[in-house]
């Protein structure tokens, strides 16, 4: 069910998601994107530009983790804002015989700011990978019936 914006308060949380991500994911992210930088699927090519390795794509990453806010929502439509800084990269280890390989991406969506005349909330979303905040001030707006 839906909230209602009756229904919200702030400081509430609206949930929790681990997102695990695999290179392949990255690919197929790749192809529907059109973003075929190898520095999100070369090892060799990402560590030659000095990076620890291959990273996500950051849009794959904001999408990602603002399923949490379309799920409570109940409707994709509802989410009118999203924004944020990215102050890391996820880095995602090759999966190729390691079982912990890949990358862990852990999202949490709190209630910030509700405005009444507008009948929105501001979802604020830590989002933390390999025990570091890789998104900052990640915040989604809802508009709510």
């Amino acid at each position: 069910m839906s909230p209602t914006f009756s229904d919200v308060t702030a400081g509430q949380e609206i949930g929790t998601r681990t997102i695990e991500v695999t290179r392949t994911d990255l690919v197929k992210y790749a192809g529907a994107s059109g973003d075929f930088n190898p520095i999100h699927w070369n090892e060799a090519f990402a560590t030659g530009v000095e990076l620890p390795g291959v990273i996500a794509h950051g849009m794959f990453t904001m999408g990602a983790v603002v399923q949490l806010v379309t799920d409570w929502a109940g409707d994709p439509a509802a989410v009118v804002d999203f924004q944020t800084r990215f102050t890391k990269p996820v880095l995602v280890t090759d999966t190729t015989g390691t079982p912990d390989a890949g990358a862990t991406i852990e999202v949490t969506g709190t209630i910030g700011k509700l405005d009444a005349e507008a009948s929105t909330a501001r979802v604020d979303l830590t989002v933390v990978a390999g025990g570091q905040k890789v998104l900052m001030k990640a915040q989604a707006v809802v508009r709510l019936p």
